[in-house]
């Protein structure tokens, strides 16, 4: 629990809502329902572990924040997701009403503790330490399962390391939900290219096959989307966009957009995590992903 006055308000509010949500207190020394209120909060702030940062604000001594608010009676709780107000409520309500709120706007538990693995896998990624990462990212879709980026990213990292069986297993439970998911449906982009090259298109002699049909005829497009889907499947990620360009290049609508939209999916899968910037700053594009971004845009608008 912390105290805001004006001079910290912008600290401890707007931009730590953007981390955290944040839950105001409204209140006064005087006031009997906020000393009844203020040590729930307080006692919840401690139980929810994080979930929302609780701060208190005495609306006689700060009415500048007070009239922004339009606080018209105490105690008043706003609460603050993102830099603007979401909810509030007013009065000393009893402890399981204010859960009810609380639950209403805050990631469960489970959903919390797997953002954090998701959290310290990136970081983990970003150190080399693959096994950490990919421990980290087990545990996250183990305790919230309904958490389809920890999923993207667990799976991800299965098939970078070559484990696609274990990669399946993971995708299962999901698999389903890809036609709906852009970063799921990538997901089935990339699986289904290594079934396609387990099924009978293995190994170099293969990519020479498809580079002969090709050089036969440059519109033999069957052959140009196998020759992408084993430069997927191989992780050859560039190559294989550079290959579905010329078949765009000839063709946009080919196979009900079957180059297009596996471009596309590529990209999903290449582009790395954004970095973290300062509020209103936006974060650098990953340089290869927005060289084949402009690419794809300038053949499908040509």
């Amino acid at each position: 629990m912390i105290d805001v006055t004006v001079e910290n308000f912008e600290a401890e509010v707007i931009n730590a809502s953007m981390e955290v949500p944040v839950l105001v207190d409204f209140w006064a020394p005087w006031c009997g329902p906020c000393k009844t209120l203020g040590p729930i909060l307080e006692k919840l702030e401690v139980a929810y572990e994080g979930r929302f940062k609780l701060v208190k604000i005495d609306s006689d001594q700060e009415q500048q924040i007070a009239g922004m608010f339009g606080i018209r009676s105490i105690p008043t709780c706003v609460l603050l997701i993102g830099g603007q107000p979401v909810d509030g409520f007013m009065g000393a309500l009893p402890e399981g009403q204010v859960r009810a709120f609380l639950d209403k706007h805050l990631p469960s538990a489970e959903e919390a503790l797997a953002e954090e693995d998701e959290a310290q896998a990136q970081e983990a990624l970003a150190d080399g330490d693959t096994e950490g990462a990919l421990e980290k990212l087990q545990h996250a879709v183990a305790t919230d399962p309904a958490n389809d980026d920890a999923r993207f990213d667990y799976v991800k990292l299965l098939l970078q390391l070559g484990r696609e069986d274990d990669a399946k297993v993971a995708f299962a439970p999901v698999i389903a939900k890809a036609a709906g998911s852009r970063r799921l449906g990538a997901l089935k982009v990339w699986l289904d290219a290594i079934d396609f090259v387990a099924s009978g298109a293995q190994g170099e002699g293969a990519l020479a096959a498809f580079d002969a049909k090709i050089a036969a005829s440059k519109r033999d497009f069957d052959a140009r989307f196998g020759r992408a889907r084993w430069l997927i499947a191989a992780q050859r990620w560039t190559e294989a966009m550079d290959e579905l360009l010329e078949i765009l290049m000839r063709d946009k609508a080919w196979n009900e957009e079957a180059a297009r939209k596996t471009y596309v999916a590529v990209l999903e899968i290449i582009e790395p995590p954004k970095p973290k910037v300062a509020e209103g700053q936006i974060p650098p594009e990953d340089p290869v992903v927005a060289t084949y971004r402009r690419r794809l845009s300038s053949v499908v608008l040509s």
